[in-house]
């Protein structure tokens, strides 16, 4: 999508193929450290409908929804993605959130990832694997505003380029429908040592 009234994404089916992705799932469920954060939404403290990892270079903290994440040393494997990341996105990560969604009822509300520490206009490279999940934008001024959806597969890239966090909120929405678990990975840049940012929707 280019235009001014849709996010400056670019999607990318297929970015790994199947046994790469399959194995790199396997992997990630069963080796990254899981944990269900206590997020502060709203004015009260509530259990993430999720769960989460937190990987980065040494002092990359990054806050958000109350929390204060200390980053974990990279693993072997999700050093071997950002590098490959870096290469296809032409930018430096030197850290990234894991989420698992271990069905339907977990999800992410709307919001937009612009905390003070990931910078201005920070680019965001979400690496999907597992079962697919709608991701929603809307933008954050514009009403009425109509709602740009993609399904995010197994295996798919999603970079949210410059502008996306300022003018665009997104979401993955809960399901009814049986789906697998979805591991989803997003590659940032956290400036300096991070700083503190109020509580914000996950």
């Amino acid at each position: 999508m280019v235009s001014s009234d849709s996010p400056q994404v670019r999607y990318c089916p297929g970015f790994l193929d199947l046994n790469e992705a399959s194995s790199l799932f396997e992997t990630l469920n069963t080796t990254i450290q899981w944990h269900q954060p206590r997020l502060f939404i709203y004015g009260r403290w509530v259990d993430s409908p999720r769960l989460a990892a937190w990987y980065g270079d040494p002092g990359k903290t990054y806050r958000y929804s109350g929390l204060v994440n200390e980053p974990l040393p990279w693993t072997a494997e999700l050093s071997a993605v950002r590098k490959n990341l870096e290469r296809y996105c032409g930018t430096v990560f030197n850290s990234v959130l894991l989420n698992l969604y271990r069905d339907g009822e977990d999800g992410m509300g709307w919001h937009s990832d612009d905390e003070p520490e990931l910078g201005v206009d920070p680019v965001i490279a979400s690496l999907s694997l597992g079962g697919s999940r709608r991701f929603l934008f809307k933008h954050r001024r514009h009403k009425p505003t109509s709602t740009h959806a993609f399904t995010l597969e197994h295996g798919s890239l999603l970079v949210m380029r410059e502008g996306v966090q300022r003018d665009w909120r997104h979401s993955v929405p809960k399901t009814r429908r049986p789906v697998s678990p979805r591991i989803n990975l997003t590659f940032r840049q956290v400036i300096g040592n991070g700083s503190p940012d109020p509580a914000r929707s996950g």
